[in-house]
């Protein structure tokens, strides 16, 4: 079917992406018929299925990304943000960009085993560990499934350094295991702010943590002694980054001592389902917003490249790290967090040693 003929997507409460795209693997697809009406589609559920990945660390050599070792308990996530550029991982699965990402989970069950075996090979070089590389590792389904805090229990059994990026509050849940890496230099948490509006968050968002509650789990992490800042990501020009001054302040009273801020990226169909989402919530603003992205990205809506793609280049980006910079200042953050350590890892064979 012609893509010139979809319809603006439905609007379901809670989801963030209103239908599933194409995916660009596969020559045929399913659609409604173009009278079926929303209110004769029901809203998603969301489905768990279980991945029988055989290793759980992935690499990278990007040079704007601040790791190169990575775990990601989950693909998919019910956070729903509809401008993931994780998106389109999913097509790669024969599923879509859009409703799937958000609705159809897969769960690595058995990644804390895969985690220990694979910081116990001889291979392994003690490096950080991020969680949240691609997806939220604290999405809605961690409250069931705990690999998280599993893969937590691992990495302090090692001493092996992580940092997690999250926008869901149910990191305080593990505190406890968080304080101890914090003794031995092994661990920060970055809490990802993107407004302090409830009700543009609620769209943008839609099963992430309130503004309210994530700026409570900076306050409640800083309180236990655990390193925690502010990601201010993404920046989206002319929707949210008048808003970076006081993301910023807001965070630093919550006890955030260290921040970032990276610039929306609209990898591949991303590009379509933020330009609906635009048509269908924000019409007024859309082509601006679409403009300020193409000024951001040398006139597209995308630029993949390593020196460009997180911070943007041109005028309005310059401003937007100009802005960022001093908000920094006026709040007393320094820098983008603390030096993580590898000095104290311990493997099993280090610790059967250790007993003679």
């Amino acid at each position: 079917m012609d893509a010139s003929r979809r319809q603006t997507p439905s609007r379901f409460k809670g989801r963030g992406s209103g239908d599933n795209p194409p995916n660009r693997f596969k020559p045929i697809w399913f659609e409604t018929d173009d009278d079926c009406q929303d209110f004769e589609r029901p809203a998603p559920e969301t489905r768990f299925f279980t991945d029988a990945s055989k290793s759980v660390l992935s690499t990278n050599d990007s040079p704007d990304v601040g790791f190169d070792a990575s775990l990601n308990p989950y693909r998919g996530c019910e956070h729903g943000c509809v401008y993931c550029f994780a998106r389109p991982t999913h097509e790669y699965f024969e599923l879509s960009a859009g409703l799937d990402f958000e609705t159809k989970i897969l769960v690595k069950e058995n990644a804390p085993e895969l985690l220990e075996r694979e910081l116990d090979s001889p291979s392994w070089k003690p490096r950080v560990v991020a969680l949240s590389g691609v997806t939220d590792c604290y999405q809605p389904g961690e409250r069931k499934f705990r690999i998280t805090r599993r893969c937590l229990e691992v990495l302090l059994k090692f001493r092996n350094p992580a940092f997690i990026v999250t926008k869901n509050r149910l990191v305080t849940r593990d505190i406890d295991l968080l304080s101890e890496l914090a003794r031995f230099h092994c661990v920060a948490v970055y809490v990802s702010l993107t407004t302090l509006d409830a009700g543009l968050m609620r769209l943008l968002e839609p099963r992430a943590s309130l503004p309210a509650h994530r700026l409570e789990a900076i306050r409640a992490l800083s309180s236990a002694g655990i390193p925690v800042g502010v990601l201010t990501a993404p920046m989206i020009p002319a929707l949210n980054d008048h808003e970076l001054p006081s993301l910023i302040d807001h965070a630093a009273r919550a006890g955030a001592r260290f921040a970032g801020h990276v610039m929306l990226r609209l990898p591949r169909g991303v590009k379509e389902l933020f330009a609906r989402w635009l048509e269908t919530h924000s019409p007024n603003k859309k082509e601006k917003v679409l403009n300020r992205i193409r000024a951001v990205r040398g006139g597209n809506l995308n630029d993949p490249r390593f020196s460009s793609r997180m911070k943007g280049e041109g005028i309005f980006a310059e401003q937007i790290a100009e802005m960022f910079s001093l908000a920094c200042r006026k709040a007393g953050i320094a820098g983008n967090g603390p030096e993580l350590t590898t000095d104290n890892f311990i493997n099993n064979r280090n610790r059967q040693l250790s007993l003679f």
